[in-house]
């Protein structure tokens, strides 16, 4: 009877009666029951459909394309509504949560004034202190591919460093294929150095992940990087360059460094930087005394690294060089646990953090 009734009525009469319906739905639930009732397995779209196997091959073959073109265009309807419900919802919820802008500031201190964290703050010094040298700065993602992170930089495939103990690899069924979280920035000299024509003069800040926590290491911690890619670059420079830039980080004329031969799979020769320091009262003092204290490795880029990335090491040379910004910063500011920097404390930023007027006005004295 049902069946009968709505095959002999026009689909564009019933499409719009269940669009009308449609439009005056004001809740989920109503919708959903709604569409239970019209596109269910006894709903009227499925019922017409069932229609056509009481018809002639003629009249299934043109009302079947007809039946079907209505389904569509009414499942997209309620779509469109289900969206058109949601958004009222949001900004229902957007609305009831709002808060009152004009309610004064915690404590009533309308002076008060936020503080940038060390580490921000010791990132925009070092790249104002190489962007003086002359340097730009480049950056990479920070999840990476086996290649830009172990391979290309001449890192066999035993080194300790590509072990999950060492290394955050994100799951994948074929472990040659599998993605990784950066180790360092290294990769980013990679990219540039396949991407760009040289000479190449850049640095590479940014977030690196290692297995490793306690007072001075944390999982999460950040590195800037240094590439140069010239002719006829050599050993000379890199100690000029390095020596110039501690000088000027920690601000002190003269400060004694020395190069402490080492070994990295990326560069050779290798070598560990040291500065002069004294301790006083528990304090690090730098730039006196005759005690040694490592801060960054450095190195003439290694030739098959020059060769994965297509320049031919006959022609051009070049030297790397990689710093900790959390340990840059911990000396220059006195500050004893990695951990503090992560921990959010109020209290802690306010004594360690920096204004926004006395960091940027000492960076352009200094520099």
């Amino acid at each position: 009877m049902f069946v009968s009734r709505y095959t002999m009525k026009d689909s564009k009469e019933l499409k719009d009666d269940i669009l009308e319906k449609i439009s005056k739905v004001d809740n989920h639930t109503e919708l959903q029951n709604l569409k239970v009732v019209e596109l269910g397995k006894k709903g009227r779209i499925s019922l017409l459909m069932k229609s056509l196997g009481s018809l002639s091959i003629e009249d299934k073959k043109r009302l079947g394309k007809e039946y079907n073109i209505l389904r569509q265009d009414i499942i997209q309807e309620f779509e469109k509504k289900y969206k058109e419900l949601d958004s009222i919802e949001i900004n229902k919820k957007i609305s009831d949560e709002s808060s009152d802008i004009t309610l004064p500031v915690r404590n009533g201190n309308f002076d008060e004034e936020g503080k940038i964290h060390p580490i921000t703050g010791t990132i925009d010094k070092i790249i104002s202190i190489f962007s003086n040298f002359g340097f730009s700065v480049e950056t990479g993602p920070d999840i990476e591919e086996d290649f830009y992170n172990f391979t290309a930089l001449n890192i066999p495939d035993e080194h300790p460093a590509r072990q999950d103990h060492d290394t955050f690899y994100l799951k994948n069924k074929n472990l040659k294929d599998r993605k990784l979280l950066r180790t360092h920035t290294s990769p980013v000299q990679i990219r540039t150095m396949k991407n760009s024509n040289p000479p190449i003069r850049i640095i590479a800040p940014g977030r690196t992940f290692r297995c490793d926590d306690d007072a001075t290491h944390s999982p999460m911690f950040h590195q800037v990087e240094g590439l140069v890619i010239d002719k006829k670059i050599n050993m000379g420079h890199l100690k000029g360059l390095i020596k110039n830039f501690c000088e000027t980080f920690f601000d002190v004329s003269n400060l004694p460094v020395r190069f402490r031969p080492s070994y990295f799979p990326f560069t050779e020769p290798s070598a560990e930087v040291d500065i002069g320091y004294s301790k006083e009262g528990g304090n690090i003092i730098i730039g006196s005394g005759s005690k040694w204290l490592e801060v960054m490795g450095c190195g003439m880029v290694h030739p098959k690294v020059l060769t994965n990335c297509n320049l031919d090491p006959e022609e051009w040379q070049g030297f790397a060089f990689g710093l900790g910004v959390e340990r840059f910063a911990m000396l220059k500011y006195g500050i004893a646990d990695l951990r503090n920097f992560y921990e959010g404390d109020i209290r802690w930023l306010e004594h360690y953090g920096f204004s926004l007027d006395n960091l940027y006005s000492s960076i352009l004295t200094k520099n």
